[in-house]
């Protein structure tokens, strides 16, 4: 055993050192118009030195780790009553919270329900129907130019485009559904991946369409039954909420506001889809993801289910573009590339497959934590990558993987 640990160690520290080489041991400096490289050895020998040990002290670390695997919580099939209580108590704690707390801090929390809904749509696709999808980001993007081209075009508002977005989201889910009913598994994988890159260079190339690379700007902020939350209206006449019912404006309102629509999106979200796995078509969807073969003797149709998770996944993709495009009153290509969708993946597995709970808790972990680490931002996929394998090697089920209920027979 210990001649194995000592060759899986050298591997492991000579594949580091031919990975951390071109990232941390070679550097291009500027000097005026000339460019030189330094060479940093001392840290690819300080990394390769990590990996071995770690990698020759593997078996001895991982032995507290058995115990962790089956001491870590799970989560009921359903909610018990008494959850309710708790659930209520938060959702009031996040109601108010945001009249306590910093703009700053309500603007990421915005940014969290976003990522929960997206997080919450992905978990259709890949926990409950077991279908991989490295392209969602594709919905997510058409939602939120679906809105900015309405508003470009049409001069719509945020609240007449929203089912809109969702409508053409879940139309591109539908139509990606057809040439994938008969793959599964890696080739599945490989052409959603392609089916969300197909998207943003459609949106880079359509330059009189969607403004190209540059995308498009001034899109308006949702306004309060028709009451914009400016300190003044955009059309000459207009009159805005703290003028119709005289109060002072303040920055924060605005911010307030739009945590408290993401707030309602995503509690819409987390309801329709815990509702969707108690119905029919969710027990199809775990009965597909646990053996497509025995779905079919059971005279389930295997396309109209694979169909009906990618269009759902896809609806709630689409309201969170278009709520993204609102907050940040522009979009561009460059903001839905295949780190978001590795990003909402990763929300879904770090979180437990099919748990809705997990997903949410993960979703405020991997956007709250590297907004609190901004000094280690060059790093941020390096960590990233390392929690991923840590997990992946003592978690694998996800930190609040759901308990499904199973029936064995004695022998």
């Amino acid at each position: 055993m210990s001649k194995n640990n000592l060759k899986n160690a050298t591997m492991a520290a000579v594949l580091t050192a031919v990975i951390v080489t071109p990232v941390f041991g070679l550097q291009l400096i500027r000097q005026g118009a000339r460019t030189s490289m330094e060479s940093h050895w001392g840290l690819v020998a300080l990394a390769a030195a990590v990996v071995f040990v770690f990698q020759m002290l593997r078996p001895w670390i991982a032995l507290p780790f058995k115990k962790l695997k089956t001491a870590l919580p799970t989560l009921p099939s359903a909610p018990a009553k008494s959850h309710k209580g708790l659930a209520l108590l938060l959702l009031a704690i996040a109601v108010v919270w945001p009249f306590f707390a910093g703009r700053s801090s309500v603007d990421i929390a915005t940014l969290v329900l976003i990522y929960v809904m997206l997080g919450l749509g992905l978990n259709i696709v890949v926990g409950f129907a077991g279908l991989l999808d490295l392209g969602f980001v594709g919905f997510y993007a058409v939602g939120a130019y679906t809105y900015a081209l309405l508003y470009h075009w049409g001069g719509w508002s945020f609240w007449e485009a929203l089912p809109f977005s969702g409508a053409m989201a879940a139309l591109f889910g539908f139509v990606l559904g057809f040439p994938v009913l008969r793959l599964r598994g890696d080739y599945l994988a490989i052409v959603t991946l392609g089916f969300g890159e197909m998207i943003r260079l459609l949106l880079i190339n359509l330059n009189t369409l969607t403004g190209g690379p540059d995308g498009i700007s001034g899109i308006p902020k949702p306004t309060v039954f028709g009451l914009e939350m400016t300190r003044r209206a955009s059309t000459e006449g207009g009159t805005t909420f703290h003028e119709f019912f005289g109060l002072t404006f303040q920055n924060q309102d605005m911010v307030i506001y739009l945590y408290m629509m993401a707030l309602l999106l995503a509690l819409i979200t987390l309801f329709v889809s815990t509702r969707l796995i108690r119905m029919p078509v969710g027990r199809a969807w775990e009965a597909l993801r646990e053996d497509e073969i025995a779905c079919r003797s059971l005279g389930l149709n295997p396309t109209r289910i694979k169909l009906s998770a990618f269009t759902l996944g896809a609806t709630f993709a689409g309201f969170g573009g278009a709520f993204f495009a609102a907050r940040q009153g522009m979009v561009n290509p460059e903001s839905f590339t295949f780190i978001e969708s590795a990003l909402i993946l990763a929300i879904v597995v770090l979180g437990g497959m099919g748990s809705q709970v997990g997903v949410i808790l993960a979703a405020v972990l991997l956007t709250v934590l590297p907004e609190l680490a901004r000094e280690f931002a060059e790093y941020r996929m390096l960590m990233f990558g390392l929690v991923m394998v840590l997990m992946m090697m003592w978690r694998p089920q996800g930190m609040l993987p759901m308990k499904r209920p199973h029936v064995e027979l004695s022998k």
